[in-house]
């Protein structure tokens, strides 16, 4: 192994100190620099290498090769006249190139390694065994499945002539032949009976370098053969067998017409046997080819095929396979599916993923970046929540995190290995909120589903409830959840009788509940209840000295989803950022790192101020802004388009989203507010979300 000395630790002595690192013949020693603040200095400290300020310090230890990544020419014939004979002193650019070399050098090694690996494990997976041997008629590779069905180890075949391990091989005269042979019968000295077929190999200048033969041991299928001689009773079993199955199976001759239909074609077609036997094969089908006609003339099977067959027109999925015995066309097997029913799995297995996805409390406090005191303050009195089983409330505007730190506080909690259930209480009409939340009885409306359905607080039982939007509720509705948090008990909707729930409600909402009950839209004794462990939540313009951790964390997770590879943003980036009110807070904030990547050049990976886009300053409750704020050279139009939006989105939210009301408040047609909202891509969905 090499020791090696770096000289210089800026931009280039860093990458290649990268590069050596992952070496294993090259050792770095040591990193010097000048300035103790390099960043090879740090990289060098965190992987344990010394560091140093003096290369002259170390030139006279035992030191195989320095390389100067300075690139200062006086620096390097420095080294050259006080270096040791034996030392090699390389340019920063040479040995950068040659590493890089290196580390393909290793990697095409590695690759190739790995794909013969590869080539061994498939050929060794095989059922069938096989057999390879060179030119000289020696074996050079046997699989598994040869070992055992020659009874030999590989250990005492490799290397051996293939007539003295197997002495009726052919192998030899498929060397000199140059011609295959296939499906030859052979019996093995063990008395195994084998079909084999014998290849040989052609390189590329068309010499012949080898010849292999892949086999199948056919011996119990011969002893079944020869003790099985009644031909109707074979046909007797495979027509119960036909019969029993599910699948749906219709079997035609080599004519196309029907020989054998099964009760499972029968419950799907809705065509008896005397309808099908005897009959063409184009008989059952309503719209659509024959695929027992086309695979008849092709000879060549078909599958995934879509058609409608018998009365009822019902949807299938065919597939059909020819039937060949001693290479004449007898016939054809047709199989069935069901597209309805593979449609209601489909739609079975959407609908259990998405109510997994729905138990998931995915995120912990780990992944809540921020160590400002605010923030740190935050996420103690969260912790403290996570392990009482009191109700919390989350507060704080959109974009904060509530939701992460709704997840955060359940893991942590001793509620953790039961569901965690979401509720967004503003994005479910209040017509069904209540079946949703306390679930109802058969037959208690028109559609209820049959035997009832359990609500999500009885979904959550023995675990957590996160009520997202909880200031949106109406009245009814905080009255019956009080009951929920007083009585530990819900009733169904249509139901009498008391279900009780051990559930632990976290809530949360950017609405001013103590307005709200001044204003009687939010009741008092339910804000007692659910304000006992209150968690304020601060918005980002009052931890702005978390925003270089956030960005960091954003701009590697979203090299990731973009797969970019962005490093750092610039100082006068990372101003205007750091000088921004976020008034939409994290969610803002990832989405301005994202769209500057998106708009980034694939080989640029520093965020500048072009990459971002025009970050206006704080603006009134009105979104007019504020007395002092500069023109920040937008034009009239910009202005007014940006004005247009804020008052578009708030009337939108403020009727409830619906277009009807919002059209007569602000005056206009409904036909020009959708044009408006599709040109501001305003929509309820992702307003809602924007919490």
């Amino acid at each position: 192994m090499k020791r090696v000395l770096i000289v210089g630790a800026g931009k280039g002595g860093t990458a290649l100190l990268k590069l050596l690192k992952k070496m294993d013949r090259m050792l770095v020693v040591a990193v010097t620099d000048i300035d103790p603040k390099a960043p090879g200095i740090a990289l060098a400290e965190s992987f344990g290498i010394s560091t140093d300020r003096q290369w002259q310090d170390w030139i006279h230890k035992e030191i195989d090769i320095v390389i100067e990544a300075t690139g200062e020419e006086h620096v390097f014939n420095e080294i050259r006249e006080t270096r040791k004979r034996s030392t090699v002193v390389i340019p920063g650019s040479v040995a950068y190139v040659t590493a890089e070399l290196l580390e393909e050098k290793e990697s095409l090694v590695q690759k190739l390694k790995q794909q013969t690996e590869n080539q061994h494990l498939i050929l060794n997976s095989i059922h069938d065994g096989m057999i390879v041997i060179d030119e000289k008629g020696e074996i050079s590779f046997i699989n598994r499945s040869a070992e055992r069905i020659v009874s030999m180890g590989r250990s005492t075949m490799i290397g051996e002539p293939i007539n003295e391990i197997i002495p009726d091989s052919r192998l030899p005269q498929v060397l000199a032949s140059r011609e295959e042979e296939v499906n030859q019968k052979l019996t093995l000295g063990n008395g195994k009976k084998v079909v084999t077929t014998r290849i040989p190999m052609i390189g590329q200048d068309q010499k012949v370098i080898g010849a292999f033969a892949v086999f199948k041991d056919i011996t119990e299928v011969v002893n079944l053969a020869e003790e099985i001689t009644d031909l109707k009773e074979v046909k007797t079993m495979l027509e119960a067998i036909i019969q029993s199955s599910d699948e749906a199976i219709s079997v035609v001759d080599e004519n196309g017409s029907g020989l054998m239909i099964n009760p499972a074609y029968t419950r799907i077609t809705g065509l008896s046997e005397e309808e099908i036997v005897g009959k063409p094969a184009t008989v059952d089908i309503s719209e659509g080819e024959s695929m027992h006609m086309k695979v008849l003339r092709t000879r060549r099977p078909v599958r995934g095929v879509r058609m409608k067959v018998g009365p009822s027109k019902k949807d299938v999925l065919v597939n059909v396979a020819p039937v060949i015995v001693d290479g004449k066309l007898k016939g054809s097997v047709g199989v069935l599916h069901d597209v309805s029913e593979i449609q209601a799995l489909t739609s079975e297995l959407k609908r259990a993923r998405q109510i997994i996805r729905s138990l998931e409390a995915k995120y912990t406090f780990d992944d809540i970046i921020g160590d400002s005191q605010e923030m740190t303050l935050a996420l103690e009195q969260a912790k403290v929540g996570a392990r009482t089983p009191a109700s919390v409330l989350l507060r704080g505007e959109s974009g904060t995190g509530k939701e992460l730190f709704a997840h955060a506080i359940h893991n942590e909690s001793k509620r953790r290995h039961n569901k965690f259930i979401r509720v967004n209480c503003a994005a479910i009409a209040e017509s069904l909120l209540e079946s949703e939340l306390f679930g109802y009885e058969d037959g208690a409306f028109s559609g209820a589903k049959r035997g009832g359905k359990k609500g999500l607080f009885e979904e959550a039982n023995h675990g957590s409830i996160f009520l997202d939007e909880i200031g949106e509720l109406t009245l009814p509705m905080q009255a019956k959840l009080l009951r929920v948090l007083q009585e530990n008990e819900i009733i169904r909707v249509g139901g009498t009788k008391p279900v009780h729930v051990d559930v632990r409600v976290i809530a949360a909402t950017n609405v001013n509940l103590e307005k709200a009950i001044m204003n009687k839209n939010f009741r008092e004794d339910l804000y007692y209840r659910l304000n006992r462990l209150p968690i304020y939540i601060p918005p980002l313009r009052e931890r702005i000295e978390d925003v270089q951790l956030l960005t960091d964390h954003l701009i590697q997770k979203l090299n990731e989803d973009y797969g970019r590879h962005v490093t750092s943003v610039d100082e006068e980036a990372f101003r205007m950022l750091k000088e921004y009110d976020w008034p939409g807070n994290v969610r803002e904030l990832e989405n301005i790192i994202g769209r500057a990547m998106i708009y980034m050049e694939n080989m640029e990976d520093t965020i500048k101020v072009e990459h971002l886009p025009r970050l206006k300053k704080a603006t009134t409750e009105s979104g007019r802004p504020t007395e002092n704020a500069p023109w920040l050279g937008e034009t009239l139009q910009q202005a007014v388009d940006e004005y247009e939006k804020s008052l578009l989105a708030d009337a939108y939210r403020s009727h409830d989203f619906n277009k009807t009301k919002t059209a007569k408040a602000l005056g206009i047609s409904i036909r020009n507010l959708y044009y408006k909202l599709e040109k501001y891509q305003l929509d309820k969905n992702s307003m809602q979300n924007f919490s």
